[in-house]
């Protein structure tokens, strides 16, 4: 077969698997000779991993930020509803047949995150329903948007570039850049923006900022703010929903029920037109239409999580998340010192980051070494993620560790 000319059948316009994993690999390969992937290891007591070598560590490249994963409560919640419904996954579309209890999970975190809500297997299968409905302008009227994506949207979101691209106009800003999106607003009837509301690299949206432009030119924005759910708000609601004071029609924000909420699922939330887009996604919304909603067993440890949510546990959790990010913000620089997120990128030079994972490592903490395309090339580093639970002397002991590591 004779090579493929990309550029003059216009590929590779939104992705290119050739170029992330022509560089990617190398890391990959030197992760997994380093013995900092494919790690096998149960949990262990006071939240420690422990492989069947005998060697125990803390994970810092864990996601459920409040511990809550692992709360009796919300595993009891998963058995308890297995045992009163009978079934694992009832594997038919929802449009269809639903459990009741679905329903009244969906209506609690409603009332939680005062959104119109409904809920999906995962965060990705909610993107993968909402994002092309949201190209075909059935989500403004009717009118195909510009879509444009911020450049560190998360690749759950540049995943469906290409679909969205066979519907509208889509295109790439620069990373958290105003003047490019009012600049597009100015030029275009409809802009519709595509961003995290918090960085899995670290960082955040610009929330107030993009709500002074959807006021003024009636901006259409998607926010995946999946690692700020839990972690703020005073019910959980996340950064993106506890900045706006009411959730209009020209916002939709996703969040996973994997990470800080310690249960499994994702969410959609909408605002006064939910039920009419609820409808909509259900029947044309990809994943959300087939057979795939959240299984009996992540019902109920969502239900059992929310009633964590709606009490004062919530708040002790975030307070003790919100020390350790202080404490270790005290001790170790990084770009996002200071913004109260757990996520914190600890510059590394490719050459040294794997040494520097693999020192952590023995000495009892993984934090996982990332690199291109997780992050833009020659902007290796360590990804910490803090948790709450992890008691203040491993903190003091892990910022030990990394001011003593050699790094660039």
């Amino acid at each position: 077969m004779g090579h493929i000319d990309s550029q003059s059948l216009g590929l590779n316009r939104y992705r290119n698997n050739d170029k992330a994993i022509g560089i990617g690999n190398e890391f990959w390969a030197a992760t997994a000779r380093n013995g900092l992937s494919g790690i096998v290891a149960n949990l262990s007591e006071g939240g420690y991993l422990r492989t069947d070598a005998g060697h125990c560590f803390l994970n810092f490249s864990c996601c459920s930020y409040l511990d809550l994963d692992t709360h009796p409560k919300i595993i009891e919640g998963a058995i308890l509803a297995l045992q009163k419904y009978g079934v694992l996954d009832h594997c038919i579309s929802r449009i269809r047949i639903q459990l009741p209890a679905l329903l009244e999970l969906e209506n609690r975190l409603s009332t939680l995150f005062r959104a119109s809500v409904i809920t999906a297997i995962s965060a990705s299968a909610a993107t993968a329903g909402v994002l092309p409905l949201l190209a075909s302008g059935h989500f403004t009227g009717n009118q195909k948007p510009l879509m444009i994506f911020d450049k560190n949207a998360h690749f759950s979101m540049n995943l469906y570039k290409p679909v969205c691209a066979d519907e509208t106009e889509v295109r790439t800003s620069p990373h958290n850049d105003l003047n490019y999106i009012a600049d597009a607003c100015k030029s275009s009837r409809r802009v519709a923006y595509v961003c995290d509301g918090t960085y899995s690299m670290g960082g955040h949206a610009p929330v107030k900022e993009l709500l002074a432009l959807q006021d003024k030119y009636g901006l259409f924005l998607y926010f995946d703010d999946s690692h700020s759910l839990s972690i703020m708000g005073a019910k959980g609601e996340g950064y993106v929903r506890s900045s706006i004071s009411e959730l209009n029609e020209n916002t939709i924000i996703v969040a996973t029920l994997n990470k800080a909420f310690g249960s499994s699922g994702g969410c959609i939330m909408f605002g006064p037109k939910g039920p009419d887009a609820a409808l909509l996604v259900e029947r044309f919304g990809g994943p959300l239409a087939w057979s795939q909603p959240m299984n009996t067993a992540a019902i109920g440890a969502s239900m059992a999580s929310a009633d964590i949510h709606d009490g004062p546990e919530l708040k002790t959790r975030q307070d003790m998340l919100q020390k350790n990010i202080a404490l270790f913000d005290a001790r170790i620089g990084t770009e996002q010192q200071g913004n109260g997120f757990p996520i914190k990128l600890v510059g590394a030079s490719n050459d040294k980051v794997m040494a520097a994972g693999l020192k952590l490592y023995e000495r009892g903490f993984y934090v996982s070494p990332v690199f291109f395309p997780i992050v833009p090339k020659n902007q290796a580093g360590l990804r910490v993620m803090v948790r709450g639970g992890v008691a203040e002397a491993e903190m003091l002991r892990l910022c030990e560790i990394l001011s003593e590591t050699d790094l660039v």
